[in-house]
């Protein structure tokens, strides 16, 4: 893989288009009042932290992976689909909005299911495509 290919990066930019899309519509599903929990990045991120796990499992046990795969699939669709940045400032919003408890047990909550949820991906990828090499 080339870096600067084209191809790739027009992979990349397209599964950058279909999480981020997917992350706008969660957004609209569950709606939240400024300073209100987050809901929606919660879960888009938890989601996103078990997909990973997964993924890279997945691409692990491939003899021979298309090379855009794991770029398309991990920077593209699920970096699109993950949001630090709204992470970030939905803490801000809770902290300067009187919610300080709210937005710790946010930051706690979504590092630790975060983490558990990257490892129960491995371990479902694992039992799906094997123990990765």
């Amino acid at each position: 893989m080339r870096r600067g290919d084209p191809g790739l990066l027009a992979a990349i930019a397209a599964g950058g288009a279909v999480g981020s899309l997917g992350r706008y519509a969660a957004g609209l599903a569950l709606p939240h009042a400024a300073g209100a929990f987050p809901w929606a990045t919660f879960l888009v991120n938890i989601g996103g932290s078990l997909a990973m796990g997964v993924l890279v499992v997945w691409v692990l046990s491939m003899d021979q992976p298309h090379p855009w795969l794991r770029p398309f699939l991990g920077v593209g669709v699920l970096g699109g689909w993950t949001t630090f940045s709204g992470y970030a400032l939905d803490t801000h919003a809770m902290v300067t909005g009187g919610h300080a408890l709210s937005g710790a047990a946010y930051v706690v909550g979504s590092l630790v299911v975060g983490l558990a949820a990257v490892g129960v991906g491995i371990s479902l990828g694992e039992r799906v495509f094997g123990r990765r090499p």
